[in-house]
């Protein structure tokens, strides 16, 4: 997400991210040594720590780095990978992830970073931050990585809702051209609604209302539709940005982190095979290095929440402090760059004359009628 930089404040202000402690699967003391990477490299990263205080403060005292940027907030409750996103809804005062989107609410950081509960993370993100006018169902979008210059595309959505209806994926398709706009600087991203296959016949009923509907909003939201694409071209070159259901998406994202995994270990079995193999993989270190770092999920670890009156990053769920720095790296580029009040701008904007168009259409044909 390199062209965030692009946009930068100038200054050493500090950025205060927002961290629930509770929430990944490894425990508190994967999240502090992940925040303690992030803080090693960048000076102006400043913490505010969600969950038990004993036990933060111990861990956080063994990171010298972490002195004087790092404030524990005390938050017993703690929300489950197994916890319902009702129940969570009406008993999560008092947990970690409820302190956590509370501090972005009340404006003492600007990103919130979670690896919890994705389904309880959506719910209460829009109970705390409340979703942007013209937005019926957020999103999460996450960078892929792509044979595009820009070196990664936009999918959306990877899980926030399994559901999606046509006015669902325009609403997609509106808030994950403003993302490619904003955070990959591209002017005018090329959409893709995925699909079985290319053919404008071919997907169930609700797809080819969207490709009509995205179509029809492509010059209102400054985006050129590509129409259906399929699965192969989520890392390839045909578009910017492709557009999903939740369902879908986190099938595609988890299908994807799986295979990258796998062509890691076929690699070293394959390099361990003999001798000469071994010897082989010494003369290729710096490349496969290279490969590594461009296939590994965690260095590309972070959905962000789009649609919401407030920036949440979903790490995942069960990243290690690699990956959950590489998610506070996003979010501290998402704060740095202004990103969330530029996107709340966009989208709303965005919305607005999405929804004013048909009207629009209809009394341009009222007056031509009459």
């Amino acid at each position: 997400m390199t062209s965030l930089k692009d946009h930068t404040r100038t200054g050493s202000d500090k950025v205060v991210i927002s961290v629930d402690a509770m929430g990944g699967d490894s425990g508190p003391a994967t999240v502090v040594a992940g925040i303690s990477h992030s803080a090693e490299k960048n000076p102006r990263l400043h913490f505010l720590l969600h969950g038990p205080k004993d036990t933060l403060e111990a861990l956080v005292a063994k990171r010298r780095v972490l002195d004087g940027r790092c404030e524990i907030r005390a938050a017993d409750g703690v929300v489950s990978m197994e916890d319902k996103p009702s129940q969570v809804m009406r008993n999560g005062k008092g947990t970690s992830m409820w302190s956590t989107l509370e501090a972005v609410r009340d404006k003492e950081a600007e990103v919130a970073v979670s690896c919890g509960n994705t389904g309880a993370l959506m719910a209460l993100s829009m109970i705390r931050l409340r979703k942007l006018p013209g937005v019926d169902r957020p999103a999460i979008a996450i960078l892929w990585p792509s044979r595009n210059p820009q070196g990664f595309n936009v999918m959306l959505d990877v899980g926030a809702d399994i559901r999606a209806d046509a006015r669902d994926l325009l609403q997609y398709a509106l808030m994950g051209a403003s993302y490619a706009r904003n955070g990959l600087d591209l002017q005018k991203p090329r959409i893709g609604l995925l699909n079985v296959g290319t053919e404008e016949h071919k997907g169930r009923a609700e797809l080819k209302e969207a490709y009509e509907l995205i179509g029809d909003h492509a010059e209102i939201g400054r985006f050129e539709f590509v129409g259906f694409v399929e699965g192969g071209d989520i890392p390839g070159n045909r578009c910017d940005v492709i557009v999903t259901d939740g369902f879908t998406g986190n099938v595609a994202l988890k299908t994807g982190e799986g295979t990258a995994s796998l062509i890691g270990e076929l690699l070293r079995e394959a390099f361990a095979y003999s001798p000469l193999s071994r010897l082989a993989s010494l003369l290729a270190l710096t490349s496969l290095r290279r490969l590594r770092k461009r296939i590994d999920p965690r260095r590309v670890n972070g959905g962000v929440f789009l649609g919401l009156n407030g920036t949440v990053v979903k790490s995942h769920g069960g990243a290690d402090a690699t990956g959950v720095s590489a998610a506070v790296k996003l979010a501290f580029e998402l704060a740095d760059s202004g990103f969330g009040d530029r996107l709340a701008a966009r989208v709303a904007s965005t919305a607005k004359q999405a929804q004013d168009a048909p009207q629009k259409d209809d009394d341009q044909k009222d007056s031509k009628a009459s």
